[in-house]
């Protein structure tokens, strides 16, 4: 079995797969500020998760930079938290190989893994932050890992700005005063889409994929703002850069649980 581990700035959510990559068993928790305690209440609480269970290895899910060969998490985009061996950490006290990655690339992974007809997909999530992740053939490009996509510096009203300063959802509560899923006035959402294109184009010019899912808590209200975030993707399209399909995150609550476990089908291989 695989245990997935999704370590959020909020929640923290474990998860149980078979070998035939159901999931049987989910259990989530508040993540502590204090990184001491944030490591004693996970190892609580995942051994009693896979108390009596044969895991063959453990994925967890992290909001933040890494060095994956030490196991260590460089930094957090949500906490405090710089230079710590969570994976190390784990190993040791789970007693079984921990391996970590980037909760934006899970995601990614996962969802692409749901396109199977498309060989290159780019996967955006637009939530407090904005993310990204690069998959082909079914794995995530080594060579743009650690992209971070959101720190990406755009024009944006005359100044230079990274581009989840002013297209995320905190930017959009910010300049509104809602969350996405509050928004239902037709401009607000036209803003919205024009500012996630800014960025969305210099992704597909740079990554050329052939397909892009959104995904996020704004991408879950894609619906609401596909049509316009077309259109505006469109005014910059040029015949070498073309504005492939756009799709919304088929499993957004769950993406990263999945993702956990089909990183670890490929890390065996």
């Amino acid at each position: 079995m695989i245990l997935a581990i999704d370590i959020g700035g909020t929640k923290t959510l474990l998860g149980l797969f078979n070998e035939k990559g159901k999931l049987t068993k989910t259990q989530k928790f508040e993540t502590p500020a204090d990184y001491d305690e944030f490591i004693s209440i996970l190892t609580s609480e995942a051994n009693n998760f896979i108390e009596g269970k044969n895991i063959d290895t453990c994925v967890a899910a992290v909001p933040g930079t890494l060095d994956r060969s030490k196991g260590i998490v460089l930094a957090l985009g949500n906490r405090p938290w710089e230079n710590k061996p969570i994976g190390v950490q784990l190993t040791k006290a789970l007693k079984i190989p921990v391996h970590i990655e980037n909760d934006a690339n899970l995601a990614g992974l996962s969802e692409a893994l749901l396109l199977p007809d498309y060989r290159k997909v780019a996967y955006i999530t637009v939530s407090t932050g904005i993310g990204g992740a690069y998959v082909v053939d079914g794995k995530l490009d080594k060579n743009l890992i650690d992209a971070e996509v959101g720190h990406m510096m755009l024009e944006h009203e005359g100044k230079l700005r990274t581009w989840e300063s002013f297209a995320s959802g905190k930017a959009i509560f910010n300049k509104f005063g809602l969350r996405a899923s509050d928004i239902t006035d037709p401009s607000m959402w036209y803003i919205v889409a024009r500012n996630i294109a800014i960025g969305l184009i210099d992704v597909i010019a740079t990554t050329t994929p052939d397909a892009i899912v959104i995904g996020g808590g704004v991408g879950s209200h894609l619906d609401k703002f596909k049509e316009r975030l077309e259109e505006e993707l469109k005014i910059y399209q040029t015949n070498v850069v073309n504005i492939p399909p756009i799709f919304q995150a088929k499993n957004p609550e769950e993406a990263v649980i999945y993702g956990c476990y089909a990183y670890a089908k490929n890390y065996k291989k």
